[in-house]
């Protein structure tokens, strides 16, 4: 029994109605649930990106990214962007968080020339892990084609930390195209 609910009885139970979280296939059908109120409303899903939709009418143009429970929207035309929004919110119980300013792990600015895409936070994270936060910066040029030796020193104690470490480098080469060959030749 749940906890603060009386047993009825030594040979009775609870019968579960309907539950959203734990199951296995709760997030799929809250994706086809979604998916299928963006079709409704005149979306497409791209074919390139199985999470983005898009909706063009005449020279109106709205783009929908999905990230688990999160949603971004963009557009050219507020006013459709706020339509479709209370079309959402006539759906979903959904909250609008504003303009993005941060979304897996990429802080978003805007100025006067456009959006300015940063993974500062995100690179601090990796520093603070790695225990280098104090270390001084330097530049450490790498020759093209560049292969690494087979060590004869003693194996990782932790394998996956290394890869996990490899894997976040990669993921910073969103906005910092220049460690784009470091971090494939690491992995």
């Amino acid at each position: 029994m749940p906890p603060g609910f009386a047993s009825p009885g030594p040979a009775k139970v609870c019968k579960l109605q309907k539950s959203l979280y734990g199951l296995h296939q709760a997030p799929r059908q809250w994706f086809a649930k979604l998916s299928s109120k963006l079709c409704a409303y005149g979306f497409v899903r791209s074919y390139a990106n199985y999470s983005l939709f898009v909706d063009q009418k005449g020279k109106v143009f709205l783009a929908l990214l999905v990230y688990v429970d999160d949603i971004i929207l963009a557009g050219n035309d507020a006013k459709a962007c706020t339509e479709f929004k209370s079309y959402l919110h006539t759906c979903f119980s959904i909250k609008d968080l504003g303009p993005l300013k941060y979304f897996l792990g990429i802080e978003v600015a805007r100025g006067p020339q456009g959006l300015f895409l940063s993974q500062r936070k995100y690179t601090l994270d990796i520093i603070h892990e790695c225990g280098l936060l104090g270390a001084k910066p330097t530049e450490f040029p790498i020759e093209e084609n560049h292969k690494l030796a087979l060590a004869n020193g003693h194996l990782f104690k932790d394998a996956a930390q290394y890869r996990r470490l490899v894997g976040r480098l990669i993921y910073l080469t969103i906005t910092r195209p220049d460690l784009v060959y470091i971090g494939h030749t690491l992995a």
